[in-house]
């Protein structure tokens, strides 16, 4: 168990006024020494009460009780030392407890601590010291921490001084034959440490210190023992880490007068044979390994005094073999920075910067650097870089943007590039925007969509806040993704993977003109997959009063059903948090504050925004998980049939128009036709033989000669005998003679066959202008007295006489038009009592 105040149990402070007392509880192994200099001012320290009350300079309180204390100064603490002693025999047993100065009562004085351990006389005890143990000092020097121990052996011959020691140092262990005292020494106003030293029975009877040495270079230095007998050995055991190397120099030595034998120094080292050297001697240099290190006494006249044996020097510990080296040159990639650092701090590992042994290398941007590796295989460093991107102004700033590729290094440095990291920062009043350089970006949602494979980036704000992570994918959703701060972009490798190796570009960066959001997303959602849009840094809470927006372009047909399917609301202390969609193009906005009940589905019919803003949390947070999924939209596909529906409709409607034009015009061309009566027959239709024109429209009847042969045919007929001229006889009359049926009996007749306009019109005769032979040409009536014109009647007969009454049937000899003449008298019908036969006889007797 601990010893705690040494048996020392003080219930009152010492800094207390004159004649107020103090009382002080020791044991059997504890005394109490208050003691003044004997020049000092007089002030008395007084032990006891009343009658047995002892006042002096100097006061020890050794019995085992409580004992008043008085001091008759003001401030004894100015004059008085306070000196707590405690032995410990170990001669017979021994319960080997900690020591440790663990005495918070009279911090003003200044106080001394001391153990006395003894053990048999044949027998050592060892002293260890806890990390990061003792160094020792010259009697000169102070202890930083004002924590002073002062080791002293006794022997037969007399007492022999180890030296004086602080904390923090490579030694670990010191042994001591039959009896030592350590003792502490520490000034007013200082404040004990837990330093806490173990003693125990040791092996072996000789003086002996073990130190440590740390890995890397190092330079401590070592004192001998003063007093030291004749014929006697110190040792010191020295342990290096592996693959190191040691070099001994003397410092400093004394060689007393010898009577006999010489002093010496001896190396030991395992499975190598001791090396026996003088002080004067060449010492050790690159040796590799521990080692120990004896100095023997001669056998002197006198062992103490100034001229007795001494011995400083130091132990150089360095890494052996030999480093490879690197030169790396950072000035061709603006704005790119190295570092290197161990996986494991207790790797043999050793680099350095410029032959300068170092825990981390750093390579500034724009600078050149000497690298050394001293058994530093490649999975034992980690080496990351830095490159800073920035515009002073948005004018400046490259309008395609910048490529984030892995960048370039030598080939000389051992380790893989295991991070990259892109520092953007962003010009005044202006933005940063993210985009993938081929595809679009796809943003990992933690145990829900994963990079699988993909080499993705962590994208974190100025603040520290995480964006999110993002890779470049082909069933990506986001086009580009737009920062209102400075950020970084983060690229980690996986597992071992080397990012050197990593050709692609991971990102392309672009600045742009400020925007009033915090983060904006224009995203594009696949009609395959549902959409997974996240606030910043889920499932952590999104920054307090920022903003978010989302750009959702949704394809044409389609509708977006938007849900918010894991949705973390807080409690506001100011203003509100709100969620708003709005439909592009359109002012009508649905919104939704965290004291209201949020709808969780949304039907959305076209592309819109959705906005969110989180307010100042008074408890809880502000963290959704929204998904969107696009559907067909029916309506559409109907309004698509309707318009083929009608296209085809309006088609056909144009068909018609046609068909019916060109059975119009067909009609028009049928007008005017013949027909022959065929009893018991079928109806037929002759081809069509009119113009184009109607007589009135044309000048087709227009002669400019006239041929007499046509004129006067019908009387080459009576010439030219039968078979010379087979026209009609266009100037008899025939009566129609045929039955006049109704109805016919064949079957084939059909009355209501359209034969045009004159179709109800019965004609007893066909005039001769309508007959298959061409017509003469006919001329309006102009005067009879006129030289154009002729009457047809007078052409018709043989005699030139006019044979039956009737109108006169002129013949246009010109193309003037004529003047039309008063209207003619009415001439008397005719006889409808002659019969057609007498006409016809009139008519033969005529020609």
């Amino acid at each position: 168990m601990m010893w705690l105040l040494f048996g020392l149990l003080l219930a009152l402070t010492a800094d207390t006024p004159e004649g107020k007392p103090l009382t002080v509880t020791t044991n059997d192994y504890t005394k109490v020494i208050i003691s003044r200099p004997a020049e000092g001012p007089n002030c008395s320290v007084c032990v006891g009460e009343d009658s047995s009350q002892a006042c002096g300079a100097k006061q020890v309180i050794a019995v085992s009780q409580s004992t008043q204390v008085n001091f008759t100064c003001s401030r004894p603490q100015d004059i008085f030392t306070i000196e707590i002693n405690r032995e410990f025999d170990c001669s017979r047993t021994c319960s080997y407890d900690s020591i440790q100065a663990d005495w918070s009562t009279f911090q003003d004085f200044n106080r001394t601590f001391t153990w006395d351990v003894k053990v048999a006389s044949s027998k050592s005890f060892q002293l260890e010291f806890p990390a990061p143990g003792m160094r020792q000092i010259q009697s000169s020097e102070q202890c930083p921490g004002k924590h002073v121990y002062s080791l002293l052996m006794y022997l037969r011959s007399g007492p022999v001084n180890l030296g004086k020691f602080c904390q923090n140092g490579t030694i670990t262990r010191i042994q001591i034959v039959w009896k030592g005292r350590i003792t502490l020494d520490i000034p007013r106003e200082t404040t004990l440490s837990s330093f806490a030293i173990k003693y125990s029975e040791a092996v072996g009877s000789a003086l002996a210190i073990d130190a440590v040495f740390p890995r890397g270079q190092s330079d401590t230095d070592f004192l001998s023992a003063s007093g030291l007998p004749a014929d006697y050995t110190m040792t010191w055991n020295f342990v290096l880490p592996p693959k190191h190397n040691f070099t001994v120099d003397f410092v400093k030595y004394n060689i007393p007068a010898c009577q006999s034998k010489t002093v010496k120094v001896i190396y030991k080292q395992a499975n190598m044979a001791a090396v026996e050297k003088t002080l004067s001697d060449n010492q050790p240099t690159n040796y590799l390994g521990n080692f120990n290190l004896s100095l023997s006494n001669c056998d002197v006249k006198s062992a103490g005094g100034p001229d007795g044996l001494f011995l400083h020097f130091r132990v150089s510990v360095f890494r052996g073999g030999f480093p490879d080296l690197c030169m790396v040159n950072l000035q061709s990639d603006k704005g790119l920075s190295l570092q290197i650092v161990k996986k494991n701090q207790d790797s043999f590992c050793e680099f350095g910067v410029n032959a300068v042994v170092q825990e981390k290398i750093e390579v500034p941007a724009n600078s050149k650097a000497s690298l050394s590796f001293l058994d530093c295989p490649k999975d034992s460093l980690i080496l990351t870089a830095t490159k800073t991107i920035e515009c002073r102004s948005l004018s400046s700033c490259p309008e395609a943007g910048t490529l984030l590729t892995m960048p370039v290094l030598d080939s000389c440095l051992p380790p893989s590039l295991s991070q990259v990291t892109w520092v953007l920062n962003v010009p005044e009043q202006g933005s940063v925007e993210l985009s993938s350089p081929q595809g679009s970006l796809h943003q990992s949602v933690p145990g829900v969509q994963e990079c699988d494979g993909l080499q993705s980036v962590l994208v974190s704000a100025a603040n520290g806040v995480n964006v999110g992570r993002f890779c470049s994918a082909s069933k990506g959703i986001i086009q580009k993704v737009q920062i209102s701060s400075n950020i970084t972009v983060t690229a980690t490798a996986d597992e071992d993977k080397d990012l050197r190796l990593e050709k692609a570009p991971i990102l392309n960066v672009s600045f742009s003109s400020e925007i009033t959001d915090t983060l904006i997303y224009t995203v594009s959602p696949l009609i395959s997959t549902p959409a997974l849009l996240m606030t910043p840094n889920w499932p952590e809470p999104m920054k307090p009063d920022s903003t978010l927006s989302w750009i959702v372009n949704v394809p044409e047909e389609y509708s977006a059903q938007l849900s918010f399917s894991n949705v973390s609301l807080p409690v506001c202390s100011s203003s509100h948090a709100e969620i708003k969609i709005q439909e592009r193009g359109s002012n009508v906005e649905m919104g939704f504050r965290e004291d209201q009940l949020l709808v969780n589905e949304h039907n959305i019919l076209r592309s819109f925004n959705l906005n969110m803003s989180n307010c100042e949390p008074e408890q809880g947070k502000f963290a959704i998980l929204s998904k969107i999924s696009l559907q067909k939209q029916s309506g559409k596909v109907l309004s698509i049939i309707l318009g083929v529906v009608g296209a085809l409709l309006a088609l056909v409607i144009i068909l018609l128009i046609v068909v019916c034009v060109l059975v119009r015009k067909k009609k028009q061309k049928m007008t005017n036709r013949s027909s022959i009566y065929i009893p018991k027959g079928v109806a037929s239709l002759p081809g069509d033989v009119t113009f184009p024109k109607t007589r009135a429209d044309n000048e087709s009847h227009v002669y400019t000669s006239i041929d007499e042969t046509m004129v006067y045919g019908h009387l080459l007929q009576q010439d030219g005998g039968p078979g010379h001229f087979n026209g009609h006889q266009v100037d008899s009359y025939h009566p129609f003679t045929s039955p006049m049926d109704k109805t016919s009996k064949d079957s084939g007749y059909d009355q209501n066959v359209e034969r045009g306009p004159d179709r109800d019109m019965y004609r007893p005769f066909l005039a001769p202008s309508e007959t298959f032979i061409p017509s003469r040409p006919r001329t309006p009536l102009g005067h009879v007295d006129s030289l154009e014109y002729e009457d047809r009647r007078m052409v018709d007969n043989i005699l030139y006489t006019f044979k039956t009454p009737g109108d006169a049937n002129p013949i246009r000899l010109s193309a003037a038009e004529p003047v039309l003449l008063p209207e003619p008298e009415p001439e008397p019908e005719p006889d409808s009592s002659l019969e057609p036969e007498q006409f016809d006889q009139e008519y033969d007797e005529a020609l």
